[in-house]
């Protein structure tokens, strides 16, 4: 019964999305305010009953319900609690369940702190949000219903995809998707604009936050599902270009030069037009990703879907909301003002150049994402883009980019100062340099242009540390004036230097382990050893282990150096006995920001036991830097000029009696 209480609130949800999609329209172009009000309503019934259908399907999989199909397929009574939970989005059907509930969820969020909206602008939002929950509602009901029955009920389930059975896939999910559909907010805000012909600041200013907040919920997704990746997959990889991991880059990319444009915008009111077709930008690769990801063109370890008719289904709403927000553009966009002029050396400038490579290196993703695709749907040729052309382009055109980071909050807004911006950062940049040098020499060496690499992340965070000093006056105020300058600024500006100093740190985790890691295989008996990144191992031997639905052989491993043992790992290959599927466990020692990474083979008819080791220095900068940044995304939603919004239009005063006489 809960099941099907399940699928009715699903149905109830269809109507009131219908409902929402059109009153509010109707109601703005008619200036009826208790018409526009019910998108309101409207959206808090819709959360609630996408919340009551998602937690039916949640209750069949904490309860091993098979006579539930999807359950079935994709759950088994001995998988952990915590599995059997994620495993509700582990599947193409409840992966759409989740959408469909944060897109809900933002609507919800919308209609409650958007109280000093314009309601018509409000109104015409929360419709167009209405608008992709039926198109989702409809493909989830037609094509991929996770309520379906099974007529005879097995007695045990066919158990979830081993390689999905971590904890990471409780997190990686949830995050990405937040960020994805995060952006559905300033995508109807952009149409909404569009419908009713008025862009402003105000209009940067209310969308900043929420694409500042999709913008952190997709870095924290991409992060975790690369560490995820990194120590789940036992291929000691961080990042593989796999397509399906492009298709979250580039919402990442737009969303972040969304995020720069609308600064401009706000500030100086310039930029209209191009953060509006940002806005649409940003969300439609968020559809994109969902096509890819869904339609199932793709084999990865991402993909769900293969039926035909759900990729029809997804492309048909891909064309529908991607064509039509273009079209209106197209439409609409002459008729916009373009704001103001600024001079190419400004802060302006800056943010313009910031825009122009995150774009273009976005479009070089997307080309080699879809060249292939398209390529053999077109021809039945098969090729493949990799690595090599991703590194190469995508890592070339990020030079200016971060060459260019640190001199943005060093100029003035309109007019800036070249010269004055780079006597402030020069210090930076000698230091930078030399700690690129010191960097390297503690690697022992490498590619020469490594230093420059390295060079770049440290300028990146002494650039941001310039900023914050610069900004509270140290070297020209006393002290205790600095100080109290520092504290008093607004938290966006820390929210900013936390975020350029996350992509520095990145950069030198990407640099160093890209530089300097070493990879052996080998073959190793018990009692045998290996020698990696100066530390010896010694394989130890081997055991066996029954999980609660897997069977595993474990190998344990001592590490030592200069002769004292400091760490041990287990590494393991794992079957999972309903699937009679294969896993690699990684073992993973860490030291600093360092670590030692063991990966189990195949087994030798002699005994031995293939063995992968990877010695990857300051590979944990690459995450932790994405922490810096996701910090840096929370405190500047913190800051009150983005949480309070644009202040709410102010009646004008009436004179008084007294006042026209006295005139």
């Amino acid at each position: 019964m809960i099941v099907e209480t399940g699928h009715y609130a699903l149905v109830l949800a269809l109507a009131v999305a219908l409902l929402s999609s059109v009153l509010p329209v109707i109601g703005a172009r008619r200036n009826d305010a208790g018409m526009m009000a019910f998108a309101s309503t409207a959206s808090v019934a819709l959360f609630g009953l996408v919340l009551l259908s998602f937690s039916a399907l949640t209750w069949a999989y904490e309860a091993s319900d098979f006579s539930v199909k999807n359950v079935w397929e994709n759950s088994h009574s001995a998988m952990p609690a915590i599995f059997r939970f994620s495993a509700v989005w582990g599947n193409h059907e409840g992966s759409m369940m989740l959408w469909l509930l944060i897109l809900t969820f933002f609507s919800l969020l919308v209609a409650v702190f958007g109280r000093n909206l314009p309601e018509s602008l409000k109104a015409n939002t929360l419709a167009v949000q209405a608008w992709m929950a039926v198109a989702f509602i409809l493909f989830i009901l037609l094509t991929s219903n996770p309520f379906l029955r099974l007529d005879v009920v097995p007695a045990e389930g066919q158990d979830l995809n081993p390689i999905l059975q971590d904890v990471g896939l409780a997190i990686h999910p949830p995050l990405l998707y937040l960020g994805y559909v995060g952006f559905s907010v300033s995508f109807s805000f952009a149409i909404a604009a569009l419908i009713d012909g008025r862009l402003d600041a105000a209009w940067a200013r209310w969308v900043r936050p929420w694409t500042l907040a999709a913008w952190t919920f997709l870095t924290a997704g991409i992060a975790m599902g690369s560490y995820w990746a990194y120590y789940e997959l036992g291929w000691g990889g961080w990042w593989f270009w796999d397509p399906v991991e492009n298709a979250s880059l580039m919402p990442w990319l737009a969303g972040t030069a969304l995020l720069h444009s609308a600064i401009v915008m706000e500030k100086r009111e310039a930029l209209k037009i191009w953060t509006v077709l940002l806005a649409i930008i940003a969300f439609s690769l968020s559809l994109l990703g969902t096509f890819l990801v869904r339609s199932g063109v793709l084999t990865s370890v991402h993909s769900f879907a293969t039926d035909p008719s759900r990729g029809v289904f997804i492309l048909g709403i891909l064309t529908l909301f991607i064509g039509g927000a273009f079209t209106l553009f197209a439409i609409r966009a002459p008729a916009l003002k373009s704001g103001g002029l600024f001079a190419p050396i400004s802060r302006e400038g800056a943010l313009v150049l910031n825009n122009l490579v995150l774009t273009v290196s976005m479009a070089s993703v997307l080309i080699g994402t879809l060249y292939p695709l398209v390529l053999e749907t077109l021809t039945g040729n098969k090729i493949s883009v990799g690595a090599p052309f991703f590194n190469l382009t995508f890592g070339l055109l990020m030079v200016p980019l971060l060459i260019a980071t640190p001199f943005g909050p060093m100029l003035a807004w309109k007019r800036g100062d070249l010269l004055g911006a780079f006597q402030r950062l020069y210090v930076a940049a000698g230091l930078a340099l030399v700690a690129g040098l010191v960097f390297f020499y503690l690697d022992e060496g490498g590619p020469i242009l490594a230093v420059l690499g390295l060079a770049a992340g440290f300028y990146l965070i002494f650039g941001a540390i310039a900023d914050l000093w610069y900004r509270s006056g140290f070297g020209k105020a006393a002290t205790g004036i600095a100080w109290k300058r520092l504290i008093g600024l607004p938290r966006s500006a820390f929210g900013t230097a936390l975020g350029h100093a996350g992509l520095g740190i990145t950069v030198l985790g990407v640099i160093a382990v890209s530089t300097f890691q070493t990879e052996h295989v080998t073959e190793m008996k018990p009692g045998e050893t290996a020698d990696a990144g100066g530390y010896h191992l010694v394989f130890d031997g081997m055991n066996s282990m029954k999980g609660p639905n897997f069977t595993e052989q474990r190998a344990h491993f001592s590490i030592s150096r200069d002769g004292q043992k400091v760490r041990e790992v287990w590494s393991s290959k794992r079957l999972y006995t309903a699937r009679r599927m294969p896993t690699t466990e990684a073992g993973i020692a860490t030291f600093g920001a360092s670590q030692l990474y063991v990966a189990l083979g195949d087994p030798m008819a002699d005994g031995g036991i293939v063995v992968r080791i990877w010695w990857k220095p300051s590979v944990l900068f690459i995450w932790f830097g994405a922490l810096f940044m996701m910090a840096g995304g929370v405190i500047s939603l913190t800051d009150r000029r983005l949480r309070v919004g644009a202040p709410a239009r102010r009646a004008k005063k009436m004179p008084t009696p007294a006042l026209e006489a006295a005139e």
